[in-house]
């Protein structure tokens, strides 16, 4: 190093006292284009007598440490891990109970029972349409079915001691039955004026007012819908079929709720979509605090592919040759003072995730790969690895 020193100050002062007569501000004074353009091929000159010095030093200081001047490199140690791979998609979230019900009887909406945001029961009566007068007509026909029973009771004990004729105990019998039928139908008639729960849930919108005119199938009552059985549908790419079943495991996200579960595939189809080559599957939706609601956005994450040994690598440091093989450099012959051999490895490749592939073949466990500089050594150069 000393030596250096004394070659640089050397040089520097012949520069410098290459002219004693005149300085190098006196020279630029000057304005003679001709003298300026000497003295800067005079320092051209010596600059690079000075890096030709240079060099000659640093090889023979080479050969006295007797270490060669290698390209630096840093690698890493392949570790066998286990990969998951995730095929991400969208869904949409749905209810199956999710209904608007409909006037089924020509009238007056005379009560409205619930109101929005409320909580019902199956079978609750929600609202009453008024009957015109029908359960008055109903009240009758039961009577009349009443005095129809007796009558037929009483023919067919009689018919059973043989007393009287078989026609009164059949027309007993058919009148008996007939108003049944009447009774049934008017009862019939009847509950179609009252607006039933048909399931559990909450009344989302109450969409008729009390003492409107409705008319069946035509106007709407309440909206009504159930936020515990919840599901997401999503269509998946037909080229995932065999790996993506039932049962799969899967990451829900909900960007929008910032909230993320892990649910499971519970009903994959048994069709593909000719329009866009996918098959549909539900995702079950577990929804206790009740804040999923229907038609929300949410990302899936599906574990489509487990490698309890995978070995997984940059995709950076990756390169590829003229015929398309892709390969990576590994240092062979590692000494003490870590300085090794590059050689080629040609490795074919799996999945991705993230910044990093999986490699299937061309690297074994704990082989050492270099990573920076990877891109500026060659086949069987010898290269120093960095700590």
């Amino acid at each position: 190093m000393k030596k250096i020193l004394s070659l640089i100050t050397i040089a520097l002062l012949m520069a410098s006292c290459g002219n004693k007569s005149q300085t190098i501000d006196d020279i630029i004074a000057s304005k003679d284009k001709a003298a300026i353009e000497a003295k800067r091929n005079e320092l051209v000159k010596t600059q690079h007598e000075i890096a030709d010095d240079l060099e000659k030093i640093e090889a023979e200081l080479s050969k006295l440490n007797g270490k060669k001047n290698l390209p630096i490199v840093t690698a890493f140690s392949i570790e066998e891990s286990e990969f998951n791979h995730y095929l991400e998609i969208q869904g949409s979230v749905k209810t199956k109970e999710d209904i608007i019900l409909y006037a089924q009887f020509a009238g007056i909406l005379s009560n409205v029972y619930v109101k929005e945001g409320q909580s019902v029961i199956k079978g609750q009566i929600l609202a009453k349409i008024d009957d015109g007068g029908l359960s008055q007509q109903l009240s009758q026909a039961k009577i009349s079915e009443e005095l129809a029973r007796t009558t037929f009771e009483r023919q067919k004990r009689l018919w059973e001691q043989k007393i009287g004729s078989e026609l009164q105990f059949l027309q007993a019998e058919a009148t008996y039955k007939g108003q049944q039928d009447v009774v049934k139908q008017l009862q019939s008639q009847l509950d179609k004026t009252f607006i039933k729960a048909p399931f559990s849930g909450i009344i989302e919108n109450v969409i008729s007012e009390q003492g409107s005119v409705v008319a069946p199938g035509q106007s709407q009552i309440i909206h009504i819908v159930n936020l515990d059985n919840m599901y997401i549908e999503a269509e998946v790419p037909e080229s995932h079929l065999p790996n993506v079943t039932k049962g799969k495991k899967v990451e829900v996200d909900f960007p929008v709720l910032g909230k993320t579960i892990e649910t499971s595939i519970r009903q994959v189809g048994n069709s593909i979509n000719p329009n866009n080559r996918a098959f549909r599957i539900e995702v079950g939706v577990p929804n206790q605090g009740g804040d999923i609601k229907p038609n929300l956005t949410s990302k899936l994450k599906i574990n489509d592919y487990t490698n309890p040994k995978a070995i997984m690598i940059p995709q950076s440091i990756i390169s590829e040759n003229s015929t398309g093989e892709q390969y990576v450099f590994v240092v062979d012959s590692l000494d003490e003072n870590n300085v090794g051999k590059a050689k080629k490895a040609i490795i074919t490749t799996g999945k991705t995730q993230g910044d990093f592939i999986e490699v299937l073949s061309g690297l074994e466990n704990g082989s050492q790969v270099i990573k920076e500089g990877a891109r500026s050594v060659q086949d069987q150069q010898e290269v120093e690895i960095s700590n």
